[in-house]
Parts: C-alpha cells; sequence; structure tokens
C-alpha cells in the first residue's frame, strides 16, 4: 500500500514540474541574417576613366563594362549613340562585333573599345556617348569618354611621354599612381631627369614599375621605352577640385611635358550611434519602442541623400523619422528617431536590429539588441494558474495522505 502511494506522490509531482517549466520564461536569441540590400535591377555602362589625351594619329584601345547592379539577369544592349566626325569606333567580343550581351546579377563584363582617327582629325577634345538598356528597355545607363587630341611638338619628337589616364579621381585621402611611358626616339642611349610641379604641400614621386624605390632619373637605351610610375599625395586638408600636375622629361637641351590632372572629392565618411552608447532596448510584442540615433558626417565632403534602412526578424516593423537627410555638412550632426515594432507573436526573449545609414560613398551599421518581455497581465495570469495548481496538488496530497 505504502509503495503504491509512493508511486502516486512521484507522478503528482512530475506534473507539478512540467507545469512549472511549462510556464517559465524561455529565453529566445534570434539572430536574422543580413538582407541583400541590392535593387532588384538595375545595370551601368561605362569606361574607366572618362577623359584621356593622345597625340594626333593615336589610336584609342580600352574596355567598357557593364555592370549589374540588380539581383536579376539581365540581356543588355549597348550601342555608341555618338561618334564624332572622321573617328571610327567598334565594340568587340573576341572577334565578333558586339551590341549586346548577358551579364548575371551582381556581375560585369567587359567590351573591347577602339576609337581609330582618320588623317582629318586635329587637335581638340572629341565626346563619344554610350547608351545601355535591359532588353524590355524599364532600364538604361549612359556614360561619355572625352578625348582629347594634341599636335606633336617637333622640338620634342626625340622624347616622348605617352600616357592613356591622365586625369584620376577620388577622395582626398587617396594615394594616386599615373602610368607614363617614357620613349626614346633616337637610336642613342641617354640618361632622363624625372621632374614634376604641382600643388603647393603635394607629394609627387616617381617609382619604376612595379617597385617601392623612389627615382630622380633613368637610362633607356636608343629606341627603347620605359614606363614610370608617377605617385601623387594630396595633403589631408585639400579641398576638393581640380589640380594640374606637370611632368617633365629631360635628357640635355631636349624635353617633354605631360600634363596630368588629379580631381579631389573630399572625404566621404560618416558616423552612427546612439547617444548614450547603450545598444540595446526594451520592448512588448505588438507594441512600438523608441530610441534615437545620431547621424554625423566626419568626412570633408558635403554627404547627400543619406537613407536609412534595416534588417530586423519576420514581420517586425522599423521606421525612421525622418526618413533620410538630403544633405550633411562637414562635422554636421542630426539626430534620427527610429521605432521598432516587435511582431504580435513574438516569443520572449532577445532579438537582433540593425540600423544601416546608408550615406553617399560610406555607410555605417547600427546593431540593437531588443529584449522582448511578456505583457504584465499575462505574467498576473501565468501567477494565477500556477498558485491555483499548486493550491490543487497540494488539497491531493492531503486527501492522499489520509487514505
Amino acid at each position: 500500500m505504502n509503495h503504491l502511494l509512493w508511486r502516486k506522490k512521484f507522478f503528482i509531482l512530475l506534473v507539478l514540474l512540467s507545469l512549472l517549466s511549462w510556464f517559465a520564461p524561455v529565453p529566445l536569441i534570434a539572430q536574422e541574417e543580413r538582407k541583400d540590400l541590392r535593387p532588384e535591377r538595375g545595370i551601368s555602362v561605362y569606361t574607366e576613366y572618362s577623359g584621356i589625351t593622345i597625340p594626333k594619329g593615336e589610336t584609342v584601345k580600352m574596355d567598357l563594362t557593364l555592370e549589374n547592379k540588380g539581383k536579376t539577369d539581365e540581356t543588355i544592349d549597348v550601342k555608341i549613340s555618338e561618334v564624332p566626325k572622321g573617328w571610327k569606333a567598334t565594340l568587340k567580343g573576341g572577334s565578333y562585333l558586339v551590341t549586346g550581351m548577358f551579364v548575371s546579377n551582381g556581375k560585369s563584363r567587359s567590351l573591347a573599345l577602339t576609337l581609330e582617327p582618320d588623317k582629318t582629325v586635329g587637335p581638340g577634345t572629341y565626346v563619344f556617348h554610350f547608351d545601355a538598356r535591359t532588353e524590355d528597355g524599364k532600364f538604361t545607363s549612359s556614360h561619355k569618354l572625352a578625348v582629347t587630341v594634341k599636335e606633336r611638338d617637333p622640338g620634342m619628337d626625340d622624347i616622348q611621354l605617352v600616357t592613356s589616364y591622365p586625369v584620376l579621381r577620388g577622395q582626398t585621402d587617396a594615394r594616386f599612381e599615373f602610368s607614363v611611358e617614357v620613349v626614346n626616339k633616337i637610336e642613342v642611349d641617354r640618361t632622363f631627369n624625372l621632374t614634376a610641379i604641382g600643388p603647393e604641400k603635394w607629394e609627387i614621386n616617381f617609382k619604376p614599375s612595379y617597385e617601392t624605390k623612389q627615382i630622380s632619373s633613368l637610362r633607356i637605351r636608343g629606341g627603347q621605352s620605359q614606363t614610370v610610375a608617377v605617385e601623387v599625395t594630396p595633403p589631408r586638408d585639400a579641398q576638393a577640385g581640380e589640380y594640374p600636375i606637370l611632368v617633365r622629361v629631360s635628357s640635355g637641351e631636349k624635353k617633354a611635358e605631360a600634363k596630368l590632372t588629379v580631381i579631389l572629392t573630399g572625404i566621404y565618411k560618416i558616423d552612427a550611434g546612439t547617444p548614450t552608447g547603450v545598444l540595446s532596448l526594451e520592448a512588448f510584442p505588438g507594441k512600438p519602442a523608441n530610441f534615437s540615433i545620431f547621424v554625423k558626417n566626419t568626412g570633408s565632403a558635403v554627404n547627400r541623400n543619406i537613407t536609412f534602412s534595416s534588417f530586423k526578424p519576420e514581420n517586425w516593423e522599423v521606421t525612421f523619422k525622418p526618413e533620410k537627410i538630403d544633405a550633411l555638412e562637414p562635422n554636421a550632426l542630426k539626430q534620427v528617431e527610429v521605432t521598432v515594432k516587435p511582431a504580435p507573436q513574438a516569443l520572449v526573449g532577445d532579438y537582433s536590429v540593425g540600423v544601416l545609414v546608408n550615406g553617399e560613398k560610406s555607410d555605417k551599421t547600427i546593431e540593437m539588441r531588443v529584449t522582448v518581455k511578456a505583457s504584465t497581465a499575462w505574467g498576473w495570469i501565468g501567477v494565477g494558474i500556477i498558485l491555483f495548481v499548486i493550491a490543487g496538488l497540494s488539497a491531493l496530497f492531503i486527501w492522499l495522505g489520509r487514505r
């Protein structure tokens, strides 16, 4: 009899423990992978540089790139929509003339561009236009390339400087490297001195190709050429704008010059965070919770069209006020209010919500830990149920004890 009573009590104890564990809070860690922020569709057409300078009679050869910026595979049609008089322009893929090509999503492909002038083309600037469109015509892109033709100087014919990319563009904190070919056009070995004139406080150095040592002269065999890297470093306080650099090569009384240009865009840099530095938030299922973030332009260029996005658990809502910042001057700071609303069915636990601040050529991500708590009313209901179960089980123990 005692053995049977003991088994009944053990069974009741197991039921009680099961009920208590069922009502106890269950921690939950929810992490959602960062979503792919690319647009559904988008294309771009471009050459690496938008302007080059060549001597009269020289043919231009470079790549034209078709880029698929979206998530959908595209067939992109491309054409040279404007060719200056006296020029012949072709686009080739392998040995074929190309008018369109298939580009997988997120990928880019290149075509060989050839621009050949005839004998009537004199000094001046000639602009070529390129147009690309998707097969359904819903997305388009255009690009232009300026080719400046210069007369050969008879006094410099025995020394020649050739550069395919005389204009480089980038941020102020970048280092620019031009590639210049020095051609010795006579059949005599010579030593060439290298000098450069640039803006004040700019650092300009010459280096052999693929080497780190700095040089100020080089010796070239007769009828041969050698490529030199011209490394240009602007000061960090340089303002945005165009800066000319004159490179000069001389041997005795003979010399040649090349005009290079650096276009500085300033520094695009953005910072964001919470005013207190706290990256956690408490919320209830289906109820909005608010926090503030600051957005600061820590660069030297104006940051325009700053937008906000988020990666969050399914069925959650994240909204921003304001929804975007039109322009933010250097060192300027703006406060943005963020509202997070968990899904009504969200379970108790910790979740990750990412806030993305998308600036011009710069972005910042803030990751918040959102702790979802149970509603107070449901908590009291749970306590009442537990007390009721305990009272019932206690009465059952007393009744069994009397037997």
